[in-house]
């Protein structure tokens, strides 16, 4: 009974500064400070730690002996990269997805998509994930909602503050929807594909942006300005870690 408590509020922990990362209030390259986290959740540290493991498993989070855990901070180059992995699986996700999934159940994502949509409200619904588990490939679907999940969903968040770009990628997945339903394999590759390409543009432009609003070098990323890096170790010089 204590353990599945223990567990619970790991989990609640683990969701709440994930909360923290995906919403940019820990920013990419930020530290992640455990004695603050506890207090502030009014916890002790030991689930704050564990929870900090587990995000160290997701990607989000960097720990390295003798210094603190630090949000993963991208390179734009590497973000890009990430992307263009992203475009290529999902690009077949979608297709096999078309070609596997029952009418019944592209029909139900169709209104679990529509449905998710109040007033000017996004869709709660990540049809990505349910196209990738609708695909009936297991290495894509492992990719796509485990491997690269939090990743994917970090720097998808900051894609979609740019301006309009949430409604336009609501309009893009609808089409996607469409293609599938209609069956037609090549046209949902082409749109997801079109789809994942404005995204990775959109988010290489604001973190060129950003990168450049922090007085880094072209191609840095954001969080790498002062007071961002890796803090030296105690009673030794700064190494490569």
């Amino acid at each position: 009974m204590e353990q599945r408590q223990a567990k619970t509020i790991v989990d609640g922990v683990f969701e709440r500064i994930l909360g923290k990362v995906i919403g940019g209030e820990i920013p990419p390259g930020g530290a992640v400070n455990e004695l603050a986290l506890a207090a502030e959740f009014n916890v002790s540290r030991g689930p704050v730690r564990e929870a900090v493991k587990r995000l160290q498993g997701t990607g989000l989070i960097t720990k390295e002996p003798f210094l603190k855990a630090r949000v993963i901070n991208l390179t734009v180059s590497d973000m890009i990269q990430i992307f263009q992995l992203r475009e290529a699986v999902e690009a077949m996700s979608v297709r096999l997805a078309t070609m596997t999934m029952s009418s019944a159940e592209i029909d139900d994502l169709l209104l679990a998509f529509s449905s998710g949509k109040n007033g000017s409200e996004m869709p709660v619904l990540d049809i990505h994930v349910r196209i990738a588990e609708g695909s009936g490939n297991e290495r894509i679907r492992a990719l796509l909602c485990e491997e690269l999940y939090y990743l994917l969903r970090l720097y998808r968040v900051q894609s979609g503050r740019m301006p309009g770009r949430r409604e336009t990628a609501y309009s893009e997945h609808w089409q996607i929807l469409r293609a599938m339903k209609a069956r037609d394999p090549d046209l949902a590759e082409s749109l997801m594909r079109a789809h994942i390409a404005r995204a990775t543009q959109t988010l290489q432009n604001l973190l060129v942006e950003q990168g450049a609003e922090q007085g880094a070098a072209p191609g840095t990323g954001p969080g790498t300005g002062p007071g961002t890096g890796p803090e030296p170790r105690p009673g030794r010089s700064r190494g490569k870690g």
